[in-house]
């Protein structure tokens, strides 16, 4: 079971080496944003989940969940399956996870195109912020 504290010691930790990799050079620490980026999402996500009764504090936010699912699937996306709820902006937030997804393996263990990097960081960003406005309105912060 995490608490909240737990939460915010891990996504501290997450957002430090996320900031050290911005301080040597994005592009130089690949491996370090796809890392970091995924995980620190699925906390805050889950994070947030807690602080909105949507999940039970043992449930957890696995990344592996946020594999994009394709058009012609028929099924449910794995997301949706393994947890389903519902809160204002889930799409908005979704699609930035299944960005930061759709990278992480090849930054993390592969040769990353140029660019791609940046797009993870700067759609972790985005997520972060909205997932930071959600927490506040539940009247706490991820620090």
């Amino acid at each position: 079971m995490s608490s909240i504290a737990d939460h915010k010691r891990r996504i501290k930790e997450h957002l430090e080496e996320l900031q050290d990799a911005l301080n040597v050079g994005l592009e130089k620490r690949p491996a370090s944003v796809g890392f970091h980026a995924s995980a620190c999402a699925c906390e805050i996500l889950e994070m947030y989940m807690h602080l909105a009764n949507l999940i039970s504090t043992g449930k957890k936010v696995n990344h592996i969940w946020f594999k994009r699912p394709k058009e012609e699937q028929k099924i449910e996306p794995l997301i949706e399956r393994k947890m389903p709820v519902s809160f204002p902006g889930k799409e908005d937030v979704y699609e930035l996870i299944y960005t930061i997804e759709d990278h992480r393996d090849n930054l993390i263990y592969g040769k990353p195109a140029k660019g791609e990097v940046e797009i993870v960081f700067r759609a972790f960003q985005r997520l972060k912020a909205i997932l930071e406005s959600k927490i506040a309105e539940r009247g706490d912060s991820i620090e």
